[in-house]
């Protein structure tokens, strides 16, 4: 008799989250001083990509944020772009539907070899969310998962019963068991720049940041706390901590 599928609360668990930690060579970590377009980041995680399959290049989390624009991933509808004169919009390979990048909102494009780890697309995602929700945790913000939607949400009681603003995003793409894009964390994006798309065509349900809910953080203090967060789930193999993030144009 087979044995029965892990479920995603299974895969949530700190014993399950285990399996993407490894000893294994030093994950790079770089962090872009200014604004970043957004054809340049594709071009950039295609070729680190590439080198990571093949052998010469090691893994790597690249923070940064990028001018307004609009992407839409694979499961992106026509009618969730309210306004396509706004902003660019770009057509992406990640999955999900539309989001929003721009200033205030830190991008982390991860890749990762699962090779190395565990090759499993649902555990890495759980290992995503909780990388979030811990880094959230740091800044007393709870932050929470949903089985039926991707991101990771807080609950918004004093806007009404059952409202919730989504605080990340997450969107990834796999090729050959190596990872690229990530998460966005809002820190402090002017949200009304979300209000040209359905958030990931979710109509009922709003966004938030850091700022919105009265944290004022820096990104510097947002980047020493997600480093921090990404070290206990993903394992010992990343540079030491007391070295400088790689700073880079």
């Amino acid at each position: 008799m087979l044995d029965k599928p892990p479920s995603r609360l299974d895969l949530r668990s700190d014993t399950a989250l285990a399996g993407m930690r490894t000893d294994g060579p030093a994950v790079e970590w770089r962090a872009s001083e200014e604004p970043v377009e957004y054809p340049t980041a594709i071009a950039t995680m295609e070729a680190r990509v590439a080198a990571i399959i093949a052998g010469t290049a090691t893994e790597l989390v690249w923070l940064v944020e990028h001018p307004p624009l609009y992407t839409g991933g694979t499961s992106a509808k026509a009618a969730d772009l309210l306004s396509n004169d706004r902003f660019p919009v770009f057509r992406s390979g990640r999955g999900g539907q539309y989001t929003y990048h721009g200033p205030g909102q830190r991008v982390a494009y991860v890749m990762l070899d699962l090779n190395r780890r565990k090759p499993d697309v649902r555990l890495f995602v759980a290992a995503l969310e909780a990388w979030i929700i811990r880094t959230l945790a740091s800044f007393n913000v709870k932050g929470e998962r949903r089985d039926d939607r991707v991101g990771i949400w807080v609950p918004r009681p004093e806007k009404g019963l059952g409202r919730e603003d989504k605080i990340a995003a997450i969107g990834i793409r796999i090729r050959r068991w190596v990872t690229f894009h990530g998460v966005a964390l809002n820190v402090d994006p002017v949200l009304d720049h979300f209000s040209g798309i359905v958030p990931c065509g979710i109509r009922e349900q709003g966004v938030t940041s850091l700022a919105d809910l009265g944290i004022l953080a820096s990104m510097a203090e947002v980047d020493m706390q997600l480093r921090h967060a990404f070290e206990g789930l993903f394992g010992s193999g990343i540079s030491d901590r007391k070295s400088e993030i790689r700073v880079t144009v």
